[in-house]
């Protein structure tokens, strides 16, 4: 069986209560778990928190929630210990709860994804960068893979370095690609997962892949062309909520 997990905590450091952030009527926990439920894949949407403020809203919209420790490091050891009671879970999802508008379809591709690679335990997606805007954004991650699409490197600086050409031009002559916050794993590979040490990458780019990475894990990845709308800040918000509605059809 396919479980997704929606972490969330209300403590962020950049947005306090982000999970319960309204967004044209709806919080943004309840846009991410509708959107959950609506992918083919997933048979089954967990709301994961240490808050029972968020607990109980997610109760509210009819979501499954359940209490976590408040000591985890990260959401994806918040996921680690809910599926350490799902023993029926094959493949478990880490659906972060700050993109409201991901796709049911960018879902079942990262559940495809790591069907399709039996010698990965994780995936992940990544879309084509196409502004100099999110190209130097630190708040977007940038990854780097192979030509069998196992991943080499994530960073919040933009890579590759395209030597001798102006920064401005690095798009039009070299491919980029921005991470999605979205994981598939294996459930025993994310169990192990939980275990681990963090490394001096992580700690340098605050990114919890690259403890993976560092420890000789394999992430494959899937590339996917729909757009996705992270929200990191408050101004994030605003300036979503600014611009056209993405909730109508």
């Amino acid at each position: 069986m396919v479980v997704a997990i929606v972490p969330a905590r209300y403590a962020s450091t950049r947005f306090p209560g982000k999970p319960l952030a309204d967004i044209w009527g709806k919080s943004m926990l309840q846009r991410v778990w509708e959107q959950a439920c609506k992918s083919a894949a997933v048979g089954r949407v967990i709301v994961a928190t240490d808050d029972p403020r968020i607990c109980e809203h997610a109760s509210a919209f009819g979501a499954e929630a359940v209490m976590t420790s408040p000591e985890h490091r990260s959401g994806t050891d918040r996921c680690a210990e809910v599926a350490a009671r799902l023993s029926d879970a094959d493949i478990v999802l880490n659906i972060q709860g700050d993109e409201p508008f991901v796709k049911p379809e960018q879902i079942d591709l990262l559940v495809q994804t790591l069907v399709e690679a039996p010698t990965c335990s994780i995936a992940t997606l990544v879309k084509p960068i196409s502004s100099t805007e999110e190209l130097f954004n630190p708040n977007v991650v940038k990854a780097v893979f192979s030509e069998s699409r196992q991943s080499l490197y994530f960073s919040r600086h933009p890579i590759p370095y395209v030597r001798g050409v102006a920064p401005e031009a690095w798009l039009e002559v070299a491919e980029f690609y921005k991470h999605l916050g979205l994981y598939a794993f294996r459930r025993d590979a994310l169990l192990q997962l939980a275990q681990l040490p963090t490394s001096p990458l992580e700690q340098a780019e605050s990114l919890e892949q690259l403890r993976w990475l560092a420890h000789g894990q394999r992430i494959v990845i899937g590339i996917t062309h729909l757009e996705s709308v992270g929200i990191d800040t408050p101004e994030d918000l605003q300036r979503l909520l600014n611009g056209p509605r993405l909730d109508e059809p």
